[in-house]
């Protein structure tokens, strides 16, 4: 089955063994990724308890990576936050506060700011991504068409600061890697890459036979990652039913 940490292990194990070096988004931003590289990120949007058990495999591998977290009350979890922090792995701020303070910038700087505070209060922050929030018509990255987030000590977000005619960016988003056709938000524009991967052994193939780039971002959701079978059916049939709101909000 895909989406089970037993292929998730195979799949860092391939890249391991392929002599790519994992990096976090913040080491990325500071310049320290060279050669064949991933930088691998997971978005928070639920089940936190997920993130930890993604969090203490991967350092048992050896492996950092970077972990954005939303501030909603059933996300924010200062325990698996610092828990994960002290894997050694980065947080970074998963945000949505443009989103909710309903496309008004004055707001959502406000919000911004206050949640930021929230989780600096318990590791440091120095990195964000956008939470892309596809109900909404609002793009949180609009925020920053007004504001800077280099003024809130802010190295990088990865929309804005990775060349992605560079870096080839992999997602799990419609919990699949080529969802693009279910994705409101979560893509990017490249000129370079047109390499499709439906499954993650279809990923691990590319890996083994070196058709893979060498410089990868690779994004994945936690909560939609189980051993658990009930939990994995669960998540299976909601993602489906979400990928066909997808469709339609597209579509509009």
């Amino acid at each position: 089955m895909d989406f089970t940490l037993k292929i998730y292990r195979k799949l860092l194990e391939t890249l391991q063994l392929q002599g790519y070096s994992f990096f976090t988004f913040d080491e990325y931003c500071q310049g320290k990724a060279a050669g064949k590289f991933v930088i691998l990120r997971h978005d928070i949007d639920k089940k936190p308890n997920n993130a930890l058990r993604f969090a203490k495999l991967e350092a048992e591998m050896g492996i950092r990576s970077t972990y954005f977290f939303l501030t909603i009350k059933e996300i924010f979890k200062p325990l698996v936050i610092k828990q994960i922090a002290d894997l050694n792995h980065e947080i970074g701020y998963h945000y949505r506060d443009f989103v909710d303070a309903g496309g008004k910038s004055e707001f959502a700087i406000q919000s911004f700011q206050t949640n930021l505070s929230k989780l600096r209060a318990i590791v440091p922050i120095k990195t964000i991504a956008m939470d892309g929030c596809p109900w909404s018509k609002y793009d949180n990255k609009d925020l920053w068409k007004t504001y800077n987030y280099i003024d809130s000590d802010i190295t990088g977000e990865p929309y804005f600061d990775i060349d992605f005619d560079k870096v080839f960016y992999l997602t799990d988003t419609g919990r699949m890697w080529d969802g693009e056709q279910y994705s409101v938000r979560d893509k990017v524009e490249s000129s370079k890459f047109n390499f499709r991967y439906k499954t993650t052994q279809d990923v691990i193939e590319g890996i083994k036979t070196n058709t893979m780039p060498s410089q990868l971002m690779m994004t994945s959701h936690p909560q939609r990652w189980t051993d658990n079978k009930i939990e994995w059916l669960q998540e299976l049939i909601l993602q489906r039913l979400k990928n066909l709101v997808k469709r339609i909000l597209i579509k509009r």
